[in-house]
């Protein structure tokens, strides 16, 4: 019998995959588009299943990837997906916390053909621990810093969940650290950042599924990270590409595109300074890429 694996890859636009390991996570911060946490779990695809997709993924024309969560280093097979992923040739992005970054990752992140990307919200260590929900200033900001001393290519999101929020003061402090590429987000409505509303197509930024898609913990294909709740197939079920460039993704970005106006997408230039965190590898935000 044929495996999923074993079936020909078939040619795809999609260039960027996010690759969501884990919804575990050690923070639980209060704006978290897909709710992780210290009680999150890894889902049911296993070592197998990521690599399998990571061998699919370059195979059929997808050029990036990146490990989001959750804390994507807390899965326990994320230094071998990623080292797989870099063999394989396609460039990498790691979405850390920062938290904490063990000997194993500092070596895996000065890789070649790897960028690192974080979240900060403010330089007040009272203000970023009210947002992340555990004592977590100190130990991303150290290493922040350190990513910086290493040569290693880092990009920051500093995401505003209101007016009050010592955003400008951020940006400096990240700046004073050696930090170039920061970009400001503000709080999108899915997960804990709906503060329970339904997610709502409309609260999507109308391009997702552009180019991109995301898989989920269980193997779910989506058009993006902040739509999850809208799978079009699942890897373990069907090959990657084929789930791509089917029907059933079409009709959902479709779907997506249409609760959208055409002046909402075109408001979505180079010129702004808003990055629609995670953000794209390779550039500053998703909408923009």
């Amino acid at each position: 019998m044929t495996t999923i694996a074993q079936e020909l890859p078939t040619c795809t636009a999609t260039e960027l995959l996010w690759l969501d390991l884990t919804r575990k996570c050690q923070l639980e911060c209060i704006q978290c588009y897909n709710e992780s946490g210290p009680a999150g779990g890894h889902g049911t695809m296993s070592r197998e299943d990521w690599l399998s997709l990571l061998d699919q993924a370059a195979a059929c024309g997808v050029r990036e990837v990146q490990f989001i969560g959750g804390e994507p280093t807390m899965h326990p097979d994320f230094p071998a997906l990623v080292d797989h992923a870099l063999n394989s040739g396609l460039g990498v992005e790691v979405y850390s916390n920062l938290v904490h970054v063990s000997a194993e990752c500092w070596q895996l992140f000065e890789r070649q053909g790897l960028r690192l990307a974080t979240s900060y919200y403010s330089d007040s260590s009272a203000e970023h621990d009210a947002i992340t929900g555990r004592p977590s200033h100190g130990r991303t900001r150290t290493n922040i810093g350190e990513a910086v001393r290493r040569g290693i290519p880092l990009r920051v999101g500093i995401i505003a969940g209101s007016e009050a929020q010592r955003v400008s003061e951020a940006r400096q402090d990240l700046e004073s650290l050696g930090v170039t590429r920061v970009r400001v987000d503000h709080v999108r409505a899915f997960g804990r950042g709906g503060q329970g509303v339904m997610p709502d197509m409309g609260n999507l930024c109308g391009r997702c599924g552009t180019n991109r898609a995301a898989i989920s913990p269980t193997g779910d294909v989506s058009p993006c990270v902040f739509s999850g709740w809208l799978s079009v197939g699942n890897v373990k079920d069907a090959p990657l590409a084929p789930i791509l460039t089917g029907p059933a993704m079409a009709q959902t970005t479709a779907s997506i595109r249409s609760r959208r106006n055409p002046e909402s997408l075109a408001a979505c230039t180079p010129d702004t300074d808003d990055e629609c965190s995670p953000g794209t590898p390779g550039s500053e935000c998703t909408p923009r890429n």
